[in-house]
C-alpha cells in the first residue's frame, strides 16, 4: 500500500541564532539548575561537604568566644569585679571541665579543640576542592559534548545562516559560562544561603533583638543587587556578541592569510582585528565601572552593622546579665563572616550575569530546530537502484536568500545507470538541485524521489549512505591520506582504500609521498596541490560504491590533463551507478546521457549534447565559446583531429 506523500509545502523556519535578551532570568536559572540535577551525587556530595565546613568554623568561632569568657572567669578578675559583673562561662550542651582542672588546664584544652578543628577543616576543604572542580568538569564536558552533538544533526541551513565564529565561540567561551555559573554562582549561593542560615541561627540563639537590629539593612542589599543585574544583563549580551565578531576575523584572516599577503593587507588587518579587540575591551570596560561601583557599595552597608553592634550590644552587655563578653566576641565574629558572605552578593551578581548571558547563548544552540529528520516509520532502503525523480520542485533559502527562489518547478526523471551534466551560469541553481537528492534542504513545494519513494520517507542515514558526494571545494582533514579516503568507509581495508586512490588517478602522487598512505595531511591538506586534493575527495566518494553520485565540479580545480586522466578512470566507476555532475567543460558534457540546462533556477534545455549542439539556445551558445581557437584545444587536451570534429559539430 502505497503511503501518503509528505506535505508539498514546507516552511522555512528562522536557523539565525537571536541577539535578543529575551530569556528571563527565572528560567534560565532554572535550566542551568536542570542540568546539575543530572549529577545531583556530585551536587549533593559538596553541599554536604560545605554544611560540615560551616559547622566547624562556627565550632572553632564558639571556642574562641567561650575562652574569652574562662579568661575573665579567673580568681583575678573575680577580685576586681564587683559581684553584680561577674558573668560565668556558658558551656555547650551542659559540659563542664572538672573543677580539679586549672584556667590554664582548660585554656589548653580549648586550643586544642581548635587546632583539631582547623585540621578537620584543612583536609575537608582539600576534599571539597577537588568534589568542586570534578562537578565543575563534569558538567562541562557533558554540555560541550551535548551541543557538538547537536550542531551535527543541525541542517545546512543552520550554518549558512549563523557565522562560524559564533558557533565556535558558543561551543568553547560560552559553554565556559556554565562552569562560571557552577563554581562562581551555584556554588557560591549555596555557601552564603548555608552560612547565612548558620550565621543567623546562631546569632539568633545568642540574642534576638540584637540580631534584627544589626541586619536591619540587609533587605537594602537585594534592592541593589536587583537593580545592578538589570543594568548589567543586556551589557554582557553585547560583550559576547562583539567577541564573536573578534573570533570571526580571527578565522577569516587565519584562513585566508594568502589574500592578505598577497595583497600586501597586513596592516589593515592588524588595524581591523585591534578596532574589534578595543571594542570588547572598552565595553567591558564600561562593565567594570558599574562593577566597581557596586561591590564597594555592596560592602559598606554591612559594616554600618558593627556601628549598631557596639552601641545597641554593648547596651545589652550592661544591662543584661546573661551576657556575657564572650557573646559579643562571637557575635562580632558572626556578623563580620555575615557581612562578608553579604558582601559576597556583588560577586555572584556579576557571576550571574556574565554565565546566564553565556548560558542563554549555549541554549539557542540547544534549542535550535533540527529542520532535517527521519521519519517515525521510514521506508526501508537497502542498496538504492539509482532511479531519481524530481516533481514540480521549488526551493529557496528562504530569508537568506536573494528575494527569488534558487529553484523554480523543477520536473525531470533519471533512469538507474545513467549520467546527468547539469550545466549554468554561477547561481543558477546547480549546487542547490544536487543539495535536495541527500536532503541537505527540502524543497518548500515539490518532491525528490528515490526509487520511486520520496526522500523524506527515507531514514536519512540510509539514503546519504547510498550517495556519494565530491563538492567543489574539497575538504580533507589533518589525518593521514588513508583515513581521509576511508572517512565514510572506516572498516575498508588498504587495497580497498588503494583501489579507490587508483580510480581517481591519486594512487601515483600518494606513493611518493614521505608515507604513502599513512602520510598525516596537514590543516586543510596545505601539504597539497588543490589538483591532489581533489583527487582524493573523488577516492573518497569511490570507495563507499554507491548506487548515486553527485560530482559538484570536481574537475575546477584540475588541470586538462589530469582532468582527461580522471575522466577516463573514472568511466568504469561510473558504469552501473546514477551520476549528476557539474560540469562546465564539454569533455565532460559529452559523456553525459543527459544535459541540464538551468537558467535563473528552472530548466532552460533539456537533451544530450549532440542534441543540444544542433539546436539554438544557451548550452551551443556556452560550448562554442570553448573552443575558438588552437590555444582552447592545447587547453582541453584535445588531439586536432577531435577538437576539429567537435568544431564541426558546433
Amino acid at each position: 500500500m502505497a503511503r501518503p506523500a509528505p506535505s508539498n509545502s514546507t516552511a522555512v523556519p528562522s536557523a539565525k541564532l537571536s541577539t535578543r535578551d529575551d530569556a528571563s532570568t527565572g528560567r534560565l536559572i532554572l535550566r542551568m539548575l536542570t542540568l546539575t540535577w543530572r549529577f545531583r551525587w556530585g551536587a549533593i556530595k559538596l553541599v554536604i561537604f560545605q554544611a560540615f565546613m560551616l559547622a566547624m568554623a562556627l565550632s572553632g568561632l564558639g571556642l574562641v568566644g567561650l575562652g574569652v569568657d574562662v579568661l575573665r572567669d579567673t580568681e583575678l578578675v573575680r577580685q576586681a569585679l564587683p559581684s553584680d559583673e561577674i558573668k560565668e562561662p556558658r558551656w555547650p550542651f551542659g559540659f563542664e571541665p572538672p573543677p580539679e582542672w586549672t584556667t590554664f588546664g582548660v585554656i589548653s584544652a580549648i586550643a586544642g579543640l581548635i587546632f583539631v578543628i582547623a585540621l578537620m577543616r584543612f583536609a575537608l576543604d582539600r576534599v571539597t576542592t577537588v568534589a568542586k572542580a570534578r562537578l565543575v568538569q563534569d558538567i562541562v564536558v557533558y554540555l560541550r559534548t551535548h551541543v557538538y552533538d547537536k550542531l551535527q544533526r543541525l541542517s545546512f541551513r543552520f550554518f549558512d545562516a549563523n557565522e562560524s565564529g559564533s558557533i565556535i565561540n558558543r561551543v568553547t567561551g560560552d559553554v565556559q559560562a556554565v562552569r562560571r555559573f557552577v563554581d562562581g554562582v551555584m556554588v557560591e549561593v549555596l555557601m552564603l544561603v548555608l552560612s547565612l542560615t548558620f550565621f543567623l541561627t546562631y546569632m539568633l540563639s545568642i540574642h534576638t533583638t540584637l540580631t534584627l537590629a544589626c541586619l536591619a539593612t540587609t533587605p537594602l542589599l537585594w534592592v541593589l543587587t536587583a537593580m545592578f543585574s538589570r543594568i548589567v544583563k543586556p551589557a554582557y549580551r553585547l560583550n559576547r556578541e562583539l567577541y564573536d565578531t573578534t573570533i570571526r576575523v580571527l578565522a577569516e584572516n587565519v584562513q585566508a592569510v594568502h589574500v592578505v599577503k598577497g595583497f600586501s593587507r597586513q596592516k589593515q588587518e592588524t588595524a581591523k582585528f585591534a578596532a574589534a579587540n578595543h571594542a570588547v575591551r572598552d565595553q567591558k570596560q564600561w562593565i567594570f565601572w558599574r562593577v566597581a561601583t557596586f561591590g564597594p557599595l555592596i560592602s559598606f552597608v554591612p559594616q554600618i552593622n558593627l556601628a549598631v553592634l557596639l552601641v545597641f550590644g554593648g547596651y545589652i552587655y550592661i544591662n543584661d546579665p546573661e551576657f556575657t563578653l564572650g557573646m559579643i566576641v562571637v557575635f562580632s565574629g558572626l556578623l563580620q563572616q555575615f557581612s562578608t558572605q553579604v558582601g559576597n552578593i556583588a560577586q555572584i551578581a556579576n557571576s550571574v550575569q556574565q554565565s546566564l548571558t553565556g548560558a542563554q547563548r549555549v541554549f539557542e544552540v540547544l534549542d535550535a530546530p533540527v529542520e532535517i529528520t527521519s521519519p517515525a516509520d521510514p521506508v526501508p532502503l537497502g542498496r538504492a537502484a539509482g532511479a531519481v525523480r524530481f516533481e514540480n520542485v521549488s526551493f529557496s533559502y528562504g530569508e537568506h536568500s536573494n528575494g527569488e527562489a534558487e529553484l523554480q518547478d523543477i520536473s525531470f526523471d533519471v533512469q538507474p545507470g545513467q549520467s546527468v551534466a547539469v550545466v549554468g551560469a554561477t547561481g543558477a541553481g546547480k549546487t542547490s538541485l544536487l543539495s535536495l537528492i541527500p536532503r541537505f534542504y527540502d524543497p518548500q513545494h515539490g518532491r525528490v524521489l528515490v526509487d520511486g519513494v520520496d526522500v523524506r520517507e527515507y531514514e536519512i542515514d540510509d539514503l546519504r549512505r547510498n550517495i556519494g558526494l565530491v563538492f567543489q571545494e574539497s575538504f580533507l582533514f589533518s589525518n593521514t591520506v588513508a583515513a581521509n579516503i576511508a572517512f565514510g568507509h572506516p572498516t575498508a581495508t588498504r587495497e580497498q582504500i588503494e583501489q579507490a586512490a587508483k580510480i581517481a588517478q591519486a594512487h601515483d602522487f600518494v606513493m611518493e609521498l614521505p608515507k604513502g598512505y599513512d602520510t598525516v595531511l596537514g590543516e586543510r591538506a596545505s601539504n597539497l596541490s588543490g589538483g591532489q586534493q581533489q583527487r582524493l575527495a573523488i577516492a573518497r566518494a569511490i570507495l563507499l560504491e554507491p548506487p548515486i553520485l553527485l560530482l559538484d565540479d570536481p574537475t575546477a580545480a584540475i588541470d586538462p590533463q589530469t582532468e582527461h586522466e580522471i575522466l577516463a578512470a573514472m568511466n568504469n566507476a561510473m558504469q552501473g551507478r546514477t551520476t549528476f555532475v557539474v560540469a562546465h567543460r564539454l569533455s565532460t558534457l559529452r559523456r553525459a546521457d543527459l544535459v541540464i540546462v538551468l537558467e535563473r533556477g528552472r530548466i532552460v534545455q533539456t537533451g544530450t549534447h549532440e542534441e543540444l549542439m544542433n539546436s539554438r539556445g544557451h548550452y551551443r551558445k556556452a560550448a562554442r565559446l570553448q573552443i575558438p581557437d588552437d590555444e582552447s584545444r592545447r587547453l582541453l587536451g584535445m588531439p586536432e583531429a577531435e577538437a576539429e570534429t567537435e568544431a564541426d559539430r558546433i
